[in-house]
């Protein structure tokens, strides 16, 4: 099974809100997911995701391959949590 990690859309018409999801990439885009790691708000400014980043990298691990997006904001989660 392919899975992908990816943003499934939620909101109302021109006030958009993603979920960040695990899923099967044969499903729709606001299909049927696996599992739930996050959010993410593209209208607010500042930090404007949330993420978990030990399940994100989890999947990561095992295959799944996130989307540009979602691979993005996994990079900006990576950089927060590393020690300055």
């Amino acid at each position: 099974m392919a899975v992908a990690i990816r943003l499934k859309r939620e909101g109302a018409k021109n006030s958009p809100f993603y979920k960040i999801v695990v899923a099967d990439q044969r499903h729709k885009r606001d299909g049927r997911f696996i599992e739930i790691l996050g959010t993410y708000d593209p209208k607010q400014e500042g930090e404007n995701y949330k993420l978990d980043l030990d399940r994100a990298e989890y999947w990561v691990g095992v295959g799944a391959r996130p989307s540009q997006t979602v691979g993005s904001i996994i990079n900006k989660a990576r950089k927060q949590t590393q020690p300055a």
